[in-house]
């Protein structure tokens, strides 16, 4: 049973983190100053920080059904 929940969350961790992933990187913008380049992001990044910490809890899930 662990071990079917902590590969569901794994996945839908990993799935998650790579979309709020891509949506984050799309929301920065980047401009020139002076020949340096600045970026300047505007992206939530909070459904990204939840979507790690989902992808983390279904692999120490996942693991440790493992060594039971």
């Amino acid at each position: 049973m662990k071990r079917t929940i902590g590969i569901i969350l794994t996945l839908i961790g990993a799935v998650s983190t790579t979309v709020t992933g891509m949506q984050a990187l799309e929301d920065s913008d980047s401009f020139s100053v002076l020949g340096l380049d600045v970026v300047v992001s505007q992206a939530n990044y909070t459904p990204l920080i939840i979507s790690v910490i989902v992808l983390m809890i279904g692999i120490v899930l996942w693991a440790g059904s493992r060594r039971s």
